[in-house]
């Protein structure tokens, strides 16, 4: 089949990359695993696994063995690289038959592969290295695709191979990933030499080749062929969903609905931890959502072990018309409320009804996804690559179902299969190796004037524990710049004006689009204006009061809405100034704005902590290196009010506050740290970060 003709994969190789590394086996298998996982079609993040077997020199008796080299555990194909791979001796895995003694000992093999491993650097070998170990072949994949899936989720599955691929494919029944599978594989291949690939019933593929080109040359043939047939298929049968019997809203108003809904849906996701979340509206989504069949389909849950681990057995579609009113705040969390306590119910009898005694303890019972006709799908999860993947992976699950629909029926697997997949004792294991979540995981921080400055290092600071973050800022062009410096899942950006409730409100739209809702609110956008009473105009004045006052009213009024829906509480940081408990010369205006900023966060947090929303204030003074305010006139009227030149600012600063430093934007970063992660029972306080100011103490 030659490149132009692929239609349902992409071809991806490069040779001009590939002749840098013509000599190295093992950065040609990296290679193609990466290419392989970029394409969601083949393979989602996390799943699947590559390897490759070279002949290497024996370090002990400096004799030449075969090395298999292999994905390591928990790894991603798509992004792996040399460190997350194991290296294992191939003879050694293989006479590990000899002691292998029958399924009821599966998980006792995993601890065998360790005595098997050639390369002392390598990751942990996964479940899946007896399945690559058992086969002959040098280069071999182990992918997800869509397609293949689909025929192996479809009743007739065996059947489908043979009439897609003829002789060339074998077949396997579903059996859990482990030794059983690989000696399944081994057997299958004897049975039926020549074969270019096996399918895996209700779980994937095994395609090989002698290098690591013909390798995903073959990869790419075998899913392009059943992509084809399924397409086929679809064009015959018309509408494999039953056809669509809910309509869906317009774009816009989607997503006003999802906006407003996310924080109800979060807050009843938290019962036990609180999440992350994601939104889409993908036309794959919708399709399948509106539906008839969805009612019938999405109670069985996904096939593919990979899918379910990360989606959960099954999703909760919600109950609501795409024209229900979602402004009703109470009236919708009544409705939503018991269809969540169901849920839980419905997984607490699943686990309950499939445990054995040594099945790890049940884990959070509430849904991840959650499907609303007309609207689109949401996903919670403990952070945002985690919730957008789960998103993926259900569109996956929505791909195979409608290509197992369209060859003849969907199936899904048995409740107790999906049980000892979800409790496995070695899955249980991997995820107490996970790292420690920060201090801050699982909340959502929105910062205003996060362009640049002490709102750029709030950012910082609350993205490096864990948060994700809003940056909000007039300045697009300083935003542009600043959200690179994130990774990605981490931040979004959102140019808005806090003088603008319309702005605003756009703001934490987006922000409970991207990630279900908003936690922390910090209120750092300012500027300031130094001149004596005469020639403070009333364009200074307003603007002062406009973006330092009003802006913090706007934005603490908008940010209350979204955490009375969440029920979570939440934290309001506002970032005012020395000058506000302080009279100075030539500063009407910005201290008097300073100090109704103070007055106000304690007016609401007295109103608000029934609430459990905190509200606290944090005084910065002498920022100068860093911090925008100093960027124009202001700098010059404080030297004026001074007898100094802008020049001697700094110095002049740093020496007058008790502990004569100099006072850095990261050191007011760390003073909103304080207050949303260490002080968790204080409201209403100010924290002054300015080196020691006696006049500005609070008492």
């Amino acid at each position: 089949m030659s490149i132009k003709n692929y239609r349902y994969v992409d071809y991806l190789w490069d040779d001009t990359k590939v002749e840098k590394i013509k000599n190295d086996e093992v950065a040609q298998f990296l290679y193609r695993s990466n290419i392989l996982g970029s394409d969601l079609r083949i393979t989602n993040y996390g799943g699947g696994n590559t390897s490759c077997k070279t002949i290497e020199k024996d370090p002990l008796t400096n004799k030449d063995v075969e090395v298999m080299w292999v994905k390591g555990s928990g790894g991603d194909i798509g992004t792996l690289t040399r460190s997350g791979i194991a290296g294992l001796y191939t003879d050694r895995l293989r006479d590990l038959k000899k002691v292998y003694k029958g399924g009821a000992y599966e998980d006792e093999m995993v601890a065998l592969f360790n005595h098997c491993i050639f390369d002392l650097d390598s990751k942990a070998p996964s479940i899946d290295t007896p399945l690559h170990g058992l086969l002959p072949f040098k280069h071999i994949d182990h992918l997800h695709p869509d397609a293949l899936i689909a025929v192996a989720a479809a009743k007739d599955s065996e059947k489908v191979t043979k009439e897609i691929w003829g002789d060339t494919m074998g077949w396997v029944p579903w059996k859990k990933p482990g030794f059983e599978l690989g000696l399944m594989l081994e057997k299958c291949l004897a049975d039926n030499p020549g074969i270019r690939g096996i399918v895996l019933g209700s779980h994937g593929l095994f395609t090989w080749g002698d290098t690591s080109y013909t390798c995903y040359i073959n990869s790419l043939e075998v899913i392009e062929m059943a992509s084809a047939y399924i397409e086929n298929k679809i064009s015959e049968n018309g509408d494999v969903f039953g056809g669509q019997i809910v309509e869906s809203l317009p774009k816009e108003e989607r997503l006003e609905k999802a906006a407003i809904l996310a924080p109800i849906l979060r807050g009843l996701c938290a019962s036990e931890n609180r999440m992350i979340g994601h939104f889409t509206d993908d036309e794959k989504v919708l399709d399948f959502i509106n539906s008839k069949d969805l009612q019938r389909l999405a109670p069985m849950g996904t096939s593919c072990p990979d899918h379910f681990l990360r989606t959960k057995i099954q999703p909760l579609v919600l109950n609501l018309s795409p024209s229900e009113d979602v402004n009703n705040t109470e009236l919708i969390f009544e409705k939503l409320e018991p269809a969540f306590d169901s849920y839980r119910k419905e997984y607490e009898e699943y686990y309950e009804t499939c445990k054995n005694d040594t099945s790890p303890a049940i884990r959070d019972a509430n849904p991840v996804i959650i499907l609303y006709p007309g609207i689109g799908m949401f996903s919670f999860a403990k952070n945002k690559q985690t919730a957008r993947v789960a998103s993926e992976f259900y569109i996956n699950a929505i791909n195979v179902m409608r290509g197992a629909e369209a060859i003849s029926e969907y199936t899904s697997l048995p409740r107790q299969e999906a049980f000892d997949i979800e409790y496995w004792l070695l899955e249980e294991a991997k995820l107490q190796r996970m790292p420690k979540e920060q201090s801050l995981s699982r909340k959502v921080a929105l910062i205003t004037g996060a362009g640049g400055g002490i709102g750029k290092a709030i950012a910082d600071k609350l993205a490096s524990e864990g948060a994700n973050v809003v940056l909000t800022d007039l300045s697009e062009d300083r935003l542009k710049e600043a959200i690179e410096t994130y990774k990605n899942d981490t931040a979004i950006y959102v140019q808005g004006d806090v003088t603008d409730s319309n702005s605003i409100a756009n703001t934490y739209k987006q922000a409970c689009l991207a990630f279900g809702g908003v936690d922390i609110v910090v209120h750092s956008a300012g500027l300031a204006i130094s001149k004596p009473l005469e020639e403070t105009t009333d364009k200074d004045w307003d603007i002062l009061q406009n973006v330092l006052v009003k802006g913090q009213f706007e934005l603490a009024k908008q940010a209350v809405e979204i955490y009375r829906k969440q029920k979570l509480g939440g934290d309001i940081v506002n970032i005012a100034s020395k000058n506000g408990l302080v009279s100075g010369p030539n500063n009407v205006g910005y201290g008097t704005a300073k100090a109704a900023q103070q007055h106000m966060s304690r007016l609401l947090a007295a109103e608000l902590g029934a609430d459990k929303i905190r509200v606290n204030v944090v005084n910065p003074d002498g920022v100068i290196v860093g911090s925008k305010i100093w960027e124009g006139e202001w700098a010059k009227g404080r030297a004026e009010a001074y007898g100094i030149t802008v020049e001697e600012l700094p110095a002049h600063y740093a020496k007058r506050n008790l502990l004569n430093e100099i006072i850095y934007p990261a050191d007011i970063a760390n003073g909103v740290f304080s207050l949303v992660a260490i002080l968790d029972k204080s409201t209403g306080n100010i924290i002054n970060v300015d080196g020691g100011m006696a006049n500005a103490f609070v008492r």
